[in-house]
């Protein structure tokens, strides 16, 4: 069975974050880095659980409110100047784009 993107493109995010979150203040790095790095692992679990599940779309609803949490989560590491606006770029790039197909596979099963 070949891997979905989407589920890669988590794989990548996370693979990202973490060294990333692990340079943050001790404080916010178990404050706030722990909280992001749990979010990403949470979705990546839920989408391998998604792609075995029959019905599909209350857990795709789910991973959308995930996907939006992590946005927020990370503007607030943006916004209180703990990660730099290059990174923080590329994270809502790629959280936009895993949304995005979140959003597609939602709208598919939706249709079936």
């Amino acid at each position: 069975m070949s891997e979905l993107p989407v589920i890669q493109k988590t794989y990548d995010l996370i693979k990202w974050t973490i060294p990333i979150l692990n340079k943050l203040p001790k404080d916010q790095k178990f404050l706030m880095g722990n909280r992001i790095v749990n979010s990403l692992y949470e979705l990546l679990d839920s989408l391998i659980v998604a792609r075995y599940r029959k019905d599909k779309i209350l857990l795709l609803e789910e991973l959308t409110a995930t996907v939006d949490i992590l946005r927020y989560q990370i503007r607030l590491l943006h916004d209180l100047q703990l990660v730099s606006t290059n990174r923080y770029e590329y994270f809502t790039q790629a959280l936009h784009e895993i949304g995005s197909e979140i959003g597609g596979w939602l709208k598919q099963q939706k249709i079936r």
